[in-house]
Formats: C-alpha cells, sequence, structure tokens
C-alpha cells in the first residue's frame, strides 16, 4: 500500500459516515478485524479524492452571509448563511451550509 496520505475529509460526507457505520457493525459482530476495517477507510480515502479530482467539473457561484470561517492545517472551513450557489442551469438555496476546503495537490507535490 503507498505511503501517500490523502485527506480524510471525506469520512465524514453522508457516504463515509455510512461506510464507517457498516465498519464498525462488521467489527463489532467479529466479521473482520479493526485492521481491514482501516485498509478500507484508506482505500476510501484514495478513491473518492481521486473520482473527485477527476471526474467533477461544474462549478458554482456562492452568494450568502459569511458566519464563520478559519484556516487550521491547510484547510478552511466556512459557514455561510442564507447561502444561494449558482450552477449553469439553475439555483439553490439553503439555510446554513459549512465549505470544507483543501489543497487538492498531495503532500509533496508542487
Amino acid at each position: 500500500m503507498s505511503t501517500t496520505q490523502f485527506n480524510e475529509l471525506y469520512r465524514r460526507s453522508s457516504i463515509g459516515m455510512a461506510l464507517t457505520d457498516s465498519l464498525d457493525e462488521l467489527i463489532q459482530t467479529g466479521q473482520i478485524n479493526p485492521q481491514l476495517a482501516m485498509r478500507v477507510l484508506t482505500t476510501f480515502d484514495k478513491s473518492i479524492s481521486e473520482a473527485l479530482a477527476q471526474l467533477v467539473r461544474n462549478k458554482a457561484n456562492v452568494k450568502g452571509h459569511l458566519h464563520t470561517y478559519r484556516f487550521c492545517d491547510d484547510v478552511w472551513t466556512f459557514i455561510i448563511e442564507n447561502p444561494q450557489f449558482k450552477f449553469e442551469n439553475e439555483s439553490v438555496t439553503a439555510d446554513k451550509v459549512k465549505i470544507v476546503a483543501c489543497n487538492a495537490k498531495r503532500p509533496g507535490e508542487q
């Protein structure tokens, strides 16, 4: 397995949480060991990062009230109230969103 680190950011997404819950259940029932679960999560981190980098090309403009922002460990976090996302053919609104953004390059890349 590669020693390259991938961001664990997507583990907190709905699909990442569902995967984590399923792995926890498999560990609790003795069907897999914790080491295998960690390998699955590491593969998930790599796969989701690569898929998003290669397959997603949509752009959006966001307008709203910036409630909170922070930059820690090369990760930006924005909490936006009453955001309006404008895509090419549609517009989407919400009460509040949290946007987490990190550098697309892997550690060691320039």
